[in-house]
């Protein structure tokens, strides 16, 4: 079991630099692309998204599943591309899924994503949220993300999940801790695909949350 007797540094917002959304996704990508050598890290906590730019989760929330899982099928030249440019520059992005149980439907939309890109190589592994609540006794843990171990970002969300940008930290004393938690959780986790076969391949398709508003 992960020891959380140290606790993480806080990321609080005026010790980093706010960036809207379109600044973070350029910023992002620059500089993931330009690392060599260098690994990065994503913690995923929050249980329920609004996706944006993604013709599966469009269709997911039409509540046409099969449309949905046949356009994640689509991608895979893309996502084994994506590969194939961490391994030349050896620098290989991993993510770490906290999961709660019964899964929210975005959830189980999500894994079926995570196990298709684990499938190309993608480095991907579960943990449950039980596992991280002793880091949690003001709240729930942030979605961070870690490039090359120099730049943290902490992303900002709306309160229904809508992307709404990011806040970045280069402060060696925050990077750092948090670097280490990230690497030592994902050590400790599951691969997302035996983790997929066990709990998420039997379930029955799910009802996006849109569509059950509409319905009501």
């Amino acid at each position: 079991m992960l020891d959380l007797s140290l606790s993480l540094p806080s990321l609080l917002p005026d010790r980093g630099v706010r960036l809207p959304r379109w600044e973070y996704k350029c910023e992002f990508r620059e500089r993931e692309s330009a690392l060599v050598g260098r690994d990065s890290w994503k913690l995923e906590r929050r249980q329920h998204f609004e996706e944006q730019g993604s013709p599966s989760r469009d269709a997911f929330r039409r509540g046409d599943w099969a449309e949905a899982l046949r356009l994640l099928e689509a991608r895979g030249a893309a996502l084994r591309a994506s590969v194939e440019g961490e391994r030349r520059r050896r620098s290989f992005f991993h993510r770490v899924r906290v999961v709660e149980e019964p899964l929210t439907p975005y959830l189980q939309w999500e894994l079926h994503s995570q196990r298709q890109r684990a499938e190309y190589g993608e480095r991907i592994h579960v943990v449950d949220a039980a596992h991280v609540r002793a880091a949690e006794t003001a709240a729930p843990l942030p979605e961070v993300v870690i490039l090359g171990g120099s730049h943290l970002y902490t992303v900002v969300y709306s309160a229904s999940g809508a992307p709404e940008g990011a806040v970045r930290f280069t402060d060696p004393a925050l990077v750092r801790p948090w670097e280490v938690f990230l690497r030592r959780l994902y050590a400790e986790g599951e691969d997302v695909r035996s983790y997929f076969d066990r709990k998420v391949a039997s379930l029955r398709p799910p009802v996006a949350r849109e569509q059950t508003i509409s319905a009501e």
